[in-house]
């Protein structure tokens, strides 16, 4: 049996009814929850993503490109949405879209099969699937559509196009 993992990329209060959040990302929290289950009853590791920032926000890089408050570290709307996690799965903290720690906790794991749900498809889930494709470039990677949210529904299109053109499968 192959080594499996799910990376339920950064599932946070802010970016589903907060700050950042949309009616998309609000629509699929049940599908996601249930692709949580299914990969647990199926031995698969969930791994989850955390957007984190500090108060200085604002004065960071990306701060000054969205001018948005979000996912401050300790705020309720840095905390996963409730009932996607549970105790001992890793978290990753994450201080910016990609985590590089993530490439590289998938690469020491061996992983053959990775799947990649979340928000935002076009930024995060985007950043993190091409980061995880290349510190485990023999390893399928692949990200589930339907458990997936963009900025808006363009950007989610075209960010699933983005990634198949760079191997990732559609699923």
């Amino acid at each position: 049996m192959s080594k499996r993992a799910l990376i339920v990329v950064d599932m946070q209060n802010d970016f589903i009814s907060g700050s950042l959040g949309t009616q998309e990302a609000r629509a699929i929290v049940a599908k996601v929850k249930e692709r949580i289950q299914r990969a647990r009853g199926t031995g698969e590791d969930v791994i989850f993503t955390r957007d984190t920032h500090s108060q200085n926000y604002l004065c960071t890089q990306e701060g000054k490109n969205l001018p948005v408050a979000h996912c401050i570290c300790g705020t309720f709307g840095w905390e996963l949405a409730e009932g996607l996690a549970a105790a001992g799965e890793k978290v990753i903290d994450k201080p910016t879209f990609g985590s590089t720690e993530l490439g590289r906790y998938a690469a020491e794991k061996g992983y053959e099969q990775i799947e990649l749900i979340g928000v935002c498809t076009d930024i995060c889930v985007l950043s993190n699937a091409l980061i995880v494709k290349a510190f485990c470039p023999e390893a399928e990677i692949s990200v589930r559509a339907s458990c997936c949210a963009g900025v808006t529904p363009v950007r989610h299109a075209t960010a699933l196009e983005a990634m198949s053109a760079c191997q990732i499968k559609i699923i």
